[in-house]
């Protein structure tokens, strides 16, 4: 048991002003491993500003091929993800991708993500909000920054407790994602807070061939510079040794590594919000 987690108490965005983060692998594989990166993160929390969500899915429903590995599962991974809420006293979150798992994940987890592909699905939308769980948003890739005002009216009919919207990147031709700063702003202006996700801005869709490709040299420069145009929260996925990660190891940043991007990120928030 970790003995210094925080105590476990419910989700309210940016706590004290503190930066969200929401990290941890793309993909859940073994409780040794995620109670691993969660116990690293906790560290890194204690020492620095930030407000910790731990991340991971336990189903990949969008792999680029069939053969991919997908993940532990609802029930094994719901299971997976309450151990670490428990063990370390921090809050969870991962992606629903059906309406009908929403209600279940919504009993584990404290924000429901909603995966880029899906964000203008009505019915998923609905069932998240219906909860009473936070619910983050990620822009689909073929978006504009605008027409996100449409998930939030969605959202808000339904009666979410909190709303987040997150920016992962727009497509640009083939197999690549651009990333357009004002979309932060555009998005913050409709009255909700705003999630750089520096993690998947940087994949390559395709570009393995059958798996996505990425460059995770990209990943610092840009959630610098989300944050000096503003960020509420920051995205990033992890990995002791991403390039071994079944899923998205081209863009996750390696676990060691990762405090020394959160300082640098935290030091031009800090000047940008001065």
């Amino acid at each position: 048991m970790n003995s210094s987690a925080p105590s476990q108490t419910a989700f309210s965005l940016n706590q004290a002003g503190h930066l969200l983060l929401i990290a941890g692998p793309c993909v859940l594989e073994t409780r040794d491993l995620a109670f691993q990166i969660a116990e690293q993160l906790c560290q890194i929390a204690q020492r620095h500003p930030i407000q910790l969500v731990f991340k991971a899915s336990f189903d990949k429903a969008n792999r680029t091929s069939i053969h991919s590995y997908r993940g532990i599962g609802l029930e094994e991974g719901l299971k997976l993800l309450a151990a670490v809420r428990s063990e370390f006293g921090i809050p969870v979150t991962t992606d629903v991708h059906e309406s009908c798992q929403a209600a279940p994940v919504g009993e584990v987890c404290d924000i429901l993500q909603i995966p880029a592909f899906l964000a203008r699905q009505t019915d998923l939308l609905v069932a998240a909000a219906a909860t009473g769980k936070a619910v983050n948003v990620k822009k689909g890739q073929f978006m504009a920054p605008g027409d996100m005002k449409h998930v939030v009216e969605k959202l808000k009919e339904a009666e979410a407790s909190q709303t987040l919207l997150t920016e992962r990147g727009t497509f640009f031709g083939y197999g690549r994602l651009v990333n357009d700063m004002r979309a932060l702003i555009e998005m913050r202006s409709l009255g909700v807070p705003v999630v750089f996700d520096a993690t998947h801005s940087v994949q390559e869709p395709g570009g393995l061939g059958s798996q996505t490709g990425g460059n995770r040299a990209m990943v610092a420069p840009l959630a610098k510079a989300a944050a000096a145009v503003g960020i509420d929260g920051l995205f990033l996925e992890t990995h002791p040794n991403p390039d071994q990660s079944p899923s998205d190891g081209p863009n996750m940043i390696p676990l060691a590594e990762l405090e020394s991007l959160i300082d640098r990120v935290l030091a031009v928030r800090t000047a940008a919000l001065g």
